[in-house]
């Protein structure tokens, strides 16, 4: 039976302009990719989480681009139908012309989007480049994975005035340079909620609060497989299931009903 999830990033565009909630979630391989879209999800992220949660690393930043490529043809065989977005790895895309390089090898694989973390100058200059050539482009902000160290751990995001001014100063820049989606991650709810409702494109949450366009969360973590404690804005979707697939169809049910994440006060 074909998939009728999204295929295009304008129907995701369509999803936000119509006030449905868009669900993701990260897969890794043919199995755990096939499974997420038969329970309803509308794209699927290829992250370089998959340091972590598959290989075993303390951060995402061992992981190469010829890994990313192997894990999205994987996931593109168990997603025929399916919108896909892969992260380009750490120093992937330090230079515009790295981004078109390594970028060009992500998309051939079949994916349809390609996701770069941060706001600041370079990044625009590589998100332009890409753009321009017809690749599209995901931004990332707030809670950056491939920047930990500098970042001094994994800690929430644009907690002051200042900082929640200068993620939207950054938002704003990148759709200026040709975004079609934003993943907004670890930020106050408030936060989320001001940037999702003044940017034109679709907002994905993680961590970021109930009032973004969508929410996208770790596969290893929402089924609880993750080893040790997951994150704080996570949630383990296998309690009370029988199956991974009815934790899948949990999670997206919850999205859409916007049941999760919960609303603050």
């Amino acid at each position: 039976m074909k998939s009728t999830a999204p295929q295009t990033i304008l129907q995701l565009q369509q999803m936000k302009n119509d006030g449905k909630k868009i669900a993701c979630v990260t897969a890794y391989d043919a199995s755990f990719a096939a499974q997420a879209v038969a329970a309803g999800m509308d794209c699927l992220l290829v992250g370089d989480s998959l340091g972590m949660v598959v290989q075993g690393q303390d951060s995402t930043l061992a992981v190469t681009l010829e890994e990313m490529v192997y894990h999205c043809r994987a996931v593109r065989r168990g997603a025929p139908q399916n919108f896909i977005i892969a992260d380009m790895p750490f120093m992937s895309y330090a230079t515009a012309e790295q981004a078109m390089a390594n970028a060009s090898a992500l998309m051939q694989t079949g994916i349809h989007m390609v996701k770069l973390e941060g706001g600041a100058a370079w990044v625009l200059d590589s998100v332009t480049q890409l753009t321009q050539r017809g690749i599209p482009v995901c931004g990332h902000l707030g809670l950056t994975p491939q920047f930990v160290h500098q970042l001094g751990g994994y800690r929430q995001q644009g907690k002051t005035e200042q900082a929640a001014n200068q993620l939207y100063a950054q938002a704003t820049e990148l759709v200026q340079a040709g975004i079609r989606l934003l993943v907004l991650e670890c930020v106050p709810e408030t936060v989320g909620k001001y940037i999702a409702q003044h940017l034109s494109v679709p907002v994905i949450g993680i961590g970021a609060g109930y009032a973004c366009d969508g929410q996208v969360l770790v596969s290893y973590d929402m089924l609880g497989l993750t080893p040790g404690k997951i994150p704080a804005f996570a949630k383990n979707f296998m309690l009370g299931q029988a199956c991974i697939a009815d934790a899948f169809k949990a999670y997206v049910q919850a999205v859409k009903a916007q049941d999760f994440p919960v609303k603050n006060g």
